[in-house]
């Protein structure tokens, strides 16, 4: 693999290696907690404002490590952000097997999501710099598969312990084994530099971003995240009344955003990201549509074009900083990423409104029961559409920017 800034190839690839077990323990911490939740709830008497609570602080601590490891990344390195992130992975794994308290859960899932965060903030602008072109897209791409795809293995996993009749303490165990494999594979290695003098100054960041050109895509990162996770909080619960499985769509969605993604390097060489993140608006648009509308055997249809719309967002969003805002650098990156997290949380409690009022809306036509929650549920994925109908304007506008500017600089 093509790669620079005097890394070797297996130097390199090494770190991706490390950054991929790296964000299959974010996964893990993601799926197997949201499984054994219900029996820690039980276990210590905890009600569901307080497992929100503790939900919240796996948001909270995502963004917040993601920009001040974004901050610090040039003057400390990415070596450190990750022995942090091992260390908060690990605490944070013991603390909640062993704390028995509804503190110690808070602080143990803030600690997980410093860590995730930190994971976030370190590997992104680290595989920007150590591959270059194409290569540095189809990287970006495959790293961020091992999201939607660890996710589906932690929750195979999970269901198997559950079964197997092991307890949760054991479930949580397992998120120690990729943690302990990236400090493993990280250990030691030299991080590449930056590939532009800017990037690695704070000045030159902060110029970066206040271009018109990054603003843009700060919106576009708002739109494109809650795109992802908006339905995917709330299909399943809407979707069960239909008739469709809510696990099955979940594990369809999930397994197809990694496949989708393993393969993102080759789609993006063929259409640059602005053409993939178009691609990508239309078919999200196409998926949330049918989610509203359909029900039964065709929901599975309209997950097959959510996935495929939502799979290229994050890693093309991301690869897009690094690949035309260089100068940005690691805060850039930093700074998209915890947008899209923020917005995911700025945005439920909206989403959860309007479900409240399409209900409301719902119970005075008569309807009732099953009927009642569908109906009012679909009419709240209709009024969704409108994030992904907004990116297909939003990118159309990008592609012919991103023509313009690439004429203009062949010109000069």
């Amino acid at each position: 693999m093509e790669n620079t800034n005097n890394l070797s190839g297996s130097n390199a690839n090494r770190l991706f290696y490390g950054s991929c077990f790296a964000l299959v323990t974010t996964a893990f911490s993601f799926s197997i907690r949201a499984g054994i939740l219900p029996q820690l709830g039980t276990e210590l008497n905890l009600s569901a404002e307080q497992l929100g609570f503790i939900n919240s602080m796996w948001f909270l601590g995502f963004p917040i490590s993601m920009v001040v490891g974004g901050l610090v990344y040039h003057t400390v390195g990415g070596k450190k952000i990750m022995q942090f992130a091992f260390f908060a992975h690990a605490v944070g794994i013991l603390l909640t097997i062993y704390s028995g308290s509804y503190i110690g859960l808070l602080i143990s899932t803030l600690l997980i999501g410093l860590g995730n965060g930190c994971t976030e903030a370190a590997c992104n602008p680290m595989i920007a710099d150590a591959y270059q072109g194409n290569t540095m897209s189809k990287m970006m791409n495959r790293f961020h598969m091992w999201f939607p795809g660890g996710i589906v293995i932690g929750a195979l996993v999970s269901e198997f312990l559950t079964g197997a009749g092991f307890g949760w303490e054991t479930q949580i165990w397992v998120i120690m084994i990729p943690t302990l494999v990236y400090a493993y594979l990280f250990f030691g290695q030299d991080w590449p530099k930056a590939k532009v003098e800017e990037a690695a100054t704070l000045s030159g960041n902060v110029k970066a971003m206040i271009s018109p050109l990054f603003i843009f895509m700060f919106v576009c990162m708002a739109l494109t995240a809650i795109t992802e996770f908006g339905p995917q909080q709330w299909v399943g619960i809407i979707l069960a009344k239909s008739g469709a499985k809510p696990m099955i769509i979940l594990a369809l969605v999930t397994g197809l955003m990694a496949i989708a993604r393993y393969f993102g390097g080759e789609i993006v060489h063929k259409f640059d990201q602005t053409g993939v993140l178009l691609g990508s608006a239309i078919l999200a648009t196409i998926g949330v549509y049918l989610f509203s509308t359909q029900t039964g055997a065709m929901a599975y249809v309209a997950a097959v074009f959510f996935a495929l719309g939502v799979a290229y967002f994050w890693p093309n969003m991301v690869g897009f900083i690094a690949d035309k805002i260089p100068q940005s650098g690691a805060l850039g990156m930093s700074i998209i990423g915890a947008v899209g997290m923020f917005s995911s949380s700025i945005f439920q409690p909206i989403i959860g409104g309007w479900i409240d009022s399409d209900k409301a809306a719902a119970a005075a036509r008569g309807l009732t029961g099953e009927e009642l929650e569908l109906v009012s549920g679909q009419a709240t994925l209709g009024t969704m559409v409108t994030f992904p109908a907004i990116l297909i304007v939003l990118f159309t506008i990008l592609l012919f920017w991103v023509k313009k500017i690439k004429a203009d600089t062949a010109a000069g």
